[in-house]
């Protein structure tokens, strides 16, 4: 069988920091998928039509275009970098829809850096729905200025949202990494949903510290290795 593609145009973009872009794409007929899920993305220009790269959709289902929220690594010299210089009209090339984070009940969010993108979609449609009591998060980044979409965030979670930061030291902040200490400072309930994306040493280490607070693994939300 085929695999699906979908050739769409870029039709807009905008910083969300200072390395992350927001990129908004024209929708084909009948796309659907569930809030934390992605797709390989990949450039429509000789040279990049085979250099796929999964990204998250971070807009809604019903939402009449769709949207990556990128971290670009203009050093690398790769995919984020050609998209950085991607314009209005230029084509990427969706594939088929895939991941295993999607909303499952009330929990931890627990992310680190461009890992809040699953997340973000999640939490979009619940505010939506007037459903986001009961969740929280915990967002590790190096420094404040690295955060996504805080502000938003903040609108949506309140004194919910715990920020972490490893490089910086600020008021109102946690300091260092995400802990088990830390962990079980913010964690009420341990029957709860916990919802796990980032870098992969960061999942694999934030995933034994719930293993060892007795979190059972039906209750982590992770994408599957």
């Amino acid at each position: 069988m085929e695999e699906e593609k979908h050739i769409v145009r870029i039709y807009s973009t905008f910083n969300v920091t200072h390395d992350v872009k927001c990129f908004r794409l024209e929708k084909p007929a009948n796309y659907s998928f569930i809030p934390g899920q992605a797709t390989d993305v990949a450039i429509n220009k000789k040279g990049w039509q085979e250099e796929k790269r999964p990204f998250t959709f971070t807009c809604l289902p019903d939402d009449d275009y769709l949207e990556f929220t990128i971290k670009i690594y203009q050093s690398h010299q790769g995919v984020t970098n050609e998209l950085h210089h991607t314009n209005i009209n230029h084509e990427l090339i969706l594939h088929e829809v895939f991941g295993d984070i999607q909303y499952k009940g009330k929990g931890v969010f627990i992310a680190g850096g461009a890992g809040i993108t699953p997340f973000l979609a999640i939490f979009r449609q619940l505010h939506k729905e007037g459903k986001m009591d009961g969740n929280s998060l915990i967002f590790g980044n190096k420094t404040s200025r690295d955060i996504i979409l805080r502000e938003e965030l903040v609108k949506m979670l309140g004194s919910r949202f715990i920020n972490v930061l490893s490089e910086e030291k600020a008021a109102n902040y946690e300091h260092g990494l995400i802990t088990r200490e830390l962990l079980e400072k913010y964690i009420d309930d341990y029957n709860q949903h916990f919802y796990v994306c980032g870098p992969d040493p960061m999942l694999d280490k934030v995933l034994e510290h719930l293993s060892g607070l007795g979190i059972r693994e039906q209750y982590m939300v992770h994408e599957a290795f």
